[in-house]
């Protein structure tokens, strides 16, 4: 990739993660167990748990990529090879992570991808406030998703053809 494009790329998703990271700061700020799982069924204090676990997993993940994408930005002499390093690790940690949660409280439809609709789906109903920041966050995340195809796979292959060890 020509490297002012690597450098847009790095601005645009850092932009976007600083929106996800945003968005699940004040969840997690103004939400806890106890205040999700209102009702008395295990099952549905459970897939909160998990929920909450996945959630600040991803804030992590999210959090990192957005420090060391903004620290490249900031260099004076912009590092290329640093960058499309860190666009795969936004890509398999931070899209990954929200696309594929350990605790799989949800997941991707892909049916439901092309008719407008939302594609997530919920393994349990949960409340309002969840399944808003859920369904916000996958539009970030689906955006990133999209700009950073090519780290999928090609950057791996393009780095192993030059004999990088990864």
């Amino acid at each position: 990739m020509v490297m002012h494009q690597v450098k847009n790329l790095c601005e645009t998703s850092r932009t976007k993660l600083k929106e996800a990271i945003a968005k699940m700061e004040l969840f997690l700020n103004h939400y806890s167990l106890p205040q999700l799982s209102t009702e008395n069924d295990p099952a549905m204090e459970e897939f909160y748990r998990g929920y909450l676990s996945d959630t600040r997993h991803l804030l992590v993940f999210c959090e990192v990529s957005y420090e060391k994408l903004g620290m490249n930005l900031r260099r004076p002499h912009f590092n290329e090879d640093y960058a499309e390093k860190v666009l795969y690790d936004v890509y398999h940690s931070c899209v990954n992570g929200f696309y594929y949660p350990k605790n799989e409280c949800y997941s991707e439809d892909g049916r439901y991808a092309y008719t407008g609709q939302d594609a997530i789906r919920f393994r349990k109903k949960p409340s309002r406030e969840v399944r808003n920041l859920t369904i916000e966050l996958s539009k970030i995340f689906e955006e990133l998703r999209e700009d950073l195809t090519y780290y999928e796979t090609d950057y791996m292959t393009q780095r192993r053809m030059q004999g990088d060890r990864m």
